[in-house]
């Protein structure tokens, strides 16, 4: 696949996403001009791009949905729950043409149904009642004289058409680009009038390359459409071409009437011109490079007036700039931030940060070999250098995080759709969208959240009569809420259902053989049953849910995260799973122990203090015991019994006091080694299933330290001292 058709693949994805995103914003809010004009905008995008790289099935679909929109965007068709579907239908479709069409298949027999149903109901809004033949413009391309004048004197060219000039870059044709794509494809939107092909730059016969292009067209082009939509067809060719695009004459007084009616705000000159349609972002946005350049390596450089190098190049003509101009006098000039944004490939990302994990352990080696050497100015060289490193890391591991936001917004679409085939009335609440993670976290916890909302729909919510006789609204709620809490970040799906039932769990639980006769099992340990292999309290198989092969998959996607889920009832009588995830997976920052002869990596984000076992507590209670913290029951776990240890020493214990959640233990350990950057290797085959280790770290030494995983850790301390009758961690039980 060529690096444009890749380009378009991408941005095609991007489009649908935010289409699909809009169409169910004006789901609930039909007559929003904002939601519209992006629907309209991605459709016209896809369509003509399409168009460029010759994707007939692509731009012949994307043009029948782009007038349904059209006439949307005119109010001459009303929004309903039936045109949402279509539309949603149809950007589904349309990614399986995009997908086939660059990949260069033929589109299945099953899909041709789905095209042709689509159009059906499509062209019924437009009251077509079968497909319209185009007919297309014929017009030569052809070597000869233009009939725009061109002076010599580098004026503007004003006349009754649209004026575009075209200069492509050498290696145009290297990078897959027809150049005479792009004018056929003007011909859809209007009518070439005339083309003068430029041949200054024809080299010798020695000196030619076929796969080189050398020519130039200036181009007389009669349409109705705007600026941008002209600009739109070089849309995949913008980096390889230099464009002016001059409007013809009867567009000038048409583009000062405009500017003059725009309401009095402090703006820029080049807001004001693109705000009236007389310039296009590209525009601009090459203007602003070609001043800039201007002051390259001089100092007390003054450049040319942002509205002189926009004349100069050809692209607005001066008796609009000098309406513009009037305009902005006005108001108050303000500044604008212009966002940049630079598309890296992700495995080049994910090289990076490899890259920065071996530099914090080879800074951590020089670190400690500076410290042993007592060269004072050394040691103040390798602090300030460990900074630097320090800043690096932060920095590389913020490339790769990304707002949850974008993993939600997928499940409006989701519970659409369950909603309307369970035949309830649901509604999506999203918040803490801007909560950040890793992208390698946010790729992996999309089938775990899919999985917790239809169980959430299918078996929490009631029918809306079910709701109507409990007392409830008729419309079931279901929540994504996110949040950050000490060094993680929580996921939580909530819902106002029936709740879970802590008899029927029991019931099936003995049924299953999960729990044995007497055995007595607080709330929190019932509800966690569904976390089990193969356990269901539904009564019948659907299509979404009742086969018991979904939450402890979602059980193991999220532990294989070194993470930890939880379910629990709510304020609102139904349920909430919270869903705990470290921020990030390659790097962090850690508090390093001894036990025994071994090194231990706490992640310090959960370390809350650290205290001296006494004396008289150190052989109470062997691997497990607890301590009164300050009036309060703190259980802690013997890390040298558990990992089994040799007893290299019996004095000055110390406990580092943990907190995962709501939960806080101790861990016992000989000695505080003091905090320390940590990159995460993965533990090998052999060590996988050992409980209590999540990863191991290589330290300045060069010796191996194990991570731990301390919501296991955490969990194992509290049930231990829990068998004994004694009651810890969230339930902060006083000792007096």
């Amino acid at each position: 696949m060529s690096s444009p058709e890749e380009t378009f693949l991408l941005e095609c994805g991007e489009l649908l996403t935010s289409m699909e995103e809009a169409l169910l914003e004006m789901e609930d809010n039909p007559s929003d001009p904002d939601s519209i004009g992006a629907i309209f905008r991605a459709a016209h995008t896809i369509k003509g791009t399409g168009g460029v790289f010759g994707y007939d099935d692509v731009e012949a679909f994307t043009h029948i949905v782009e007038n349904v929109l059209d006439k949307v965007r005119d109010n001459e068709i009303t929004v309903d729950s039936n045109l949402i579907a279509i539309l949603l239908s149809s950007c589904d479709h349309m990614e399986v043409l995009v997908t086939k069409a660059v990949a260069n298949e033929d589109i299945s027999d099953d899909d041709k149904v789905v095209d042709a149903g689509l159009r059906a109901s499509l062209n019924q809004y437009l009251g077509v009642t079968a497909p319209g033949t185009n007919t297309e413009s014929t017009t030569e391309i052809v070597e000869g004289k233009s009939s725009v004048e061109i002076e010599n004197t580098g004026s503007m060219v004003i006349s009754d058409n649209w004026h575009i000039s075209l200069r492509f870059d050498l290696e145009v044709l290297q990078n897959g680009m027809d150049p005479l794509s792009f004018m056929r494809y003007l011909q859809k939107i209007g009518e070439i009038v005339h083309v003068t092909t430029l041949h200054d730059d024809f080299p010798s016969l020695e000196e030619f390359d076929p796969e080189l292009c050398y020519l130039g067209f200036e181009i007389a082009f009669s349409s109705e459409a705007d600026k941008e939509e002209i600009e739109q067809v070089f849309e995949f060719v913008r980096d390889m071409c230099t464009l002016h695009i001059l409007p013809p004459r009867a567009q000038i007084q048409h583009f000062a009437e405009v500017i003059q009616s725009l309401p009095e705000d402090d703006m820029r000159i080049g807001e004001i011109l693109i705000a009236s349609g007389v310039l296009t972002e590209r525009e601009l946005s090459n203007a602003l490079n070609s001043q800039n350049k201007e002051c390259e390596g001089v100092e007390a450089c003054t450049p040319t007036p942002i509205g002189e190098v926009l004349v100069e190049t050809k692209v607005v003509h001066e008796e609009v700039l000098n309406v513009a101009l009037s305009k902005q006098n006005k108001g108050q000039l303000s500044k604008s931030a212009k966002q940049t944004v630079l598309r890296v490939d992700a495995d080049k990302l994910d090289s990076l940060i490899n890259l920065v994990g071996e530099l914090v352990i080879s800074g951590a080696t020089a670190n400690m070999l500076s410290n042993n050497s007592g060269d004072e100015l050394l040691i103040e060289s390798m602090s300030s250098m460990s900074r630097l490193v320090e800043e690096i890391r932060d920095n590389a591991l913020n490339l790769r995080m990304v707002q949850i936001g974008e993993t939600f917004n997928r499940f409006k679409r989701v519970v659409r759709d369950v909603s309307k085939e369970l035949g309830k009335d649901i509604i999506l609440n999203i918040n803490g969208a801007d909560a950040e993670l890793d992208k390698t976290v946010v790729e992996k916890i999309g089938d775990p959240l899919m999985h917790l909302i239809r169980n959430s729909m299918d078996h929490g919510i009631e029918s809306s009569a079910d709701r109507i006789a409990a007392g409830k609204d008729a419309q079931g709620n279901v929540w994504l809420n996110a949040f950050h809490d000490s060094g993680n970040i929580v996921i939580e799906v909530a819902d106002d259902g029936r709740g879970l039932d802590r008899d029927k769990l029991l019931a099936k639980a003995h049924e299953k053989g999960l729990i044995s006769d007497g055995q007595v099992l607080t709330d929190h340990e019932v509800f966690r049953l569904i976390f089990e292999a193969g356990f269901s309290t539904a009564e019948k198989v659907t299509n979404l849910s009742g086969r018991g092969v979904g939450m402890d998959v979602v059980r193991r996607n999220i532990e294989a995260l070194r993470g930890s889920v939880d379910v629990d009832k709510n304020e609102y009588g139904g349920t909430t799973v919270s869903i705990r995830l470290p921020l990030t997976l390659a790097i962090i920052d850690g508090f390093l122990v001894r036990v025994g002869d071994s090194s231990y990596v706490i992640p310090l984000d959960m370390v809350n203090e650290c205290i001296e076992l006494e004396k008289g507590e150190r052989d109470e209670n062997g691997m497990h015991g607890y301590i009164n913290l300050r009036d309060e029951v703190l259980p802690y776990l013997r890390l040298r019994d558990y990992f089994d240890e040799p007893c290299t020493q019996k004095n000055n214990e110390s406990i580092v006091v943990v907190k995962y959640g709501s939960n806080k233990a101790g861990f016992v350990v000989d000695e505080l080694l003091g905090e320390l950057q940590t990159v995460i290797k993965p533990m090998g085959k052999i060590l996988q299933n050992v409980k209590g280790l999540s990863g191991a770290t290589i330290l300045g030494s060069g010796n191996v330290a194990i991570i731990l995983d301390v919501p296991n850790l955490v969990q194992r301390a509290i049930q231990s001292n829990n068998v004994h009758g004694i009651k810890s961690g969230s339930e902060n039980v006083v000792l007096h």
